[in-house]
């Protein structure tokens, strides 16, 4: 009798604790928004530029890395030009924008993640989420913030990397993109400087056309800075020999022109 007892009391005890941990948060910043915004910016480019796009601006690739990078595939002796987003990139900017808006509520959390991740990434490691329980940190305001940030990076990478396609950058360097898998070399560690910039400036356009502003590119960026050694995966994101803090002042000035109609 004491040992059914027992084991009754255990029981409830662990089904009280059960009740009263909170249940596990997801985010709902997923593909289906990813495939949202791919949509509008191909919608928002010239038509001399969508026309060499395909409607369906992006393409999954459901691997931890976090890859973003131009692709071209043949369908029907139609080529689909498109730019892939692979899930460890949406993880990881899920992550980094979720940061970013909790530093709204408590000033110096962003900082600390990017401290974190940049001991993480001292070699090739992925960024891990934030351990982030207290439920201050996933009010409505918060997770708001987050996706506006998500929608920023997202938009701006995409942008950026759908311009390789119609300013013909892809084309140039398609033969140097094959790797062994079915991960291509990023496109950056082949760009000249002046491509890079002119990338940039077109993904702006495309990206601020689309009411997407530039924080959450420059939170992503600056993430990437604080790194003593860059992992191989951000070559993705951004050349290994671009000067960060220029490169964000420039984000900021071009969306200055851009509202006050001086950048087209």
């Amino acid at each position: 009798m004491t040992i059914k007892i027992a084991i009754i009391l255990l029981t409830f005890a662990f089904s009280v604790r059960a009740d009263v941990l909170p249940p596990p948060r997801v985010y709902t910043t997923g593909f289906s928004i990813v495939i949202k915004l791919g949509g509008e910016l191909y919608a928002a480019l010239p038509a001399n530029y969508s026309e060499q796009l395909d409607a369906q601006a992006i393409a999954f690739q459901p691997q931890e890395l976090p890859v973003v990078a131009p692709i071209a595939t043949i369908d029907d002796k139609h080529a689909l030009r498109q730019v892939c987003l692979s899930a460890g990139f949406i993880d990881l900017v899920n992550h980094i924008c979720h940061a970013k808006a909790i530093d709204r509520v408590e000033p110096g959390y962003f900082d600390q993640y990017v401290r974190n991740v940049a001991q993480v990434c001292a070699g090739d490691a992925l960024a891990q989420a934030p351990n982030i329980v207290n439920p201050r940190f996933w009010t409505d305001d918060v997770m708001n913030d987050q996706l506006s940030y998500f929608n920023q990076v997202i938009g701006f990478l995409t942008a950026i990397n759908l311009s390789h396609h119609y300013l013909g950058h892809y084309a140039k360097y398609a033969a140097n993109l094959a790797a062994p898998g079915d991960t291509a070399a990023p496109i950056n560690n082949f760009l000249t400087a002046n491509e890079w910039e002119v990338s940039v400036r077109a993904g702006a356009v495309d990206a601020l056309d689309c009411a997407l502003t530039t924080d959450g590119p420059r939170a992503l960026f600056e993430a990437i800075d604080r790194m003593p050694k860059r992992p191989a995966w951000a070559a993705y994101i951004v050349p290994q020999q671009v000067d960060i803090k220029n490169l964000n002042k420039e984000l900021a000035a071009y969306e200055t022109d851009f509202f006050q109609g001086r950048l087209k």
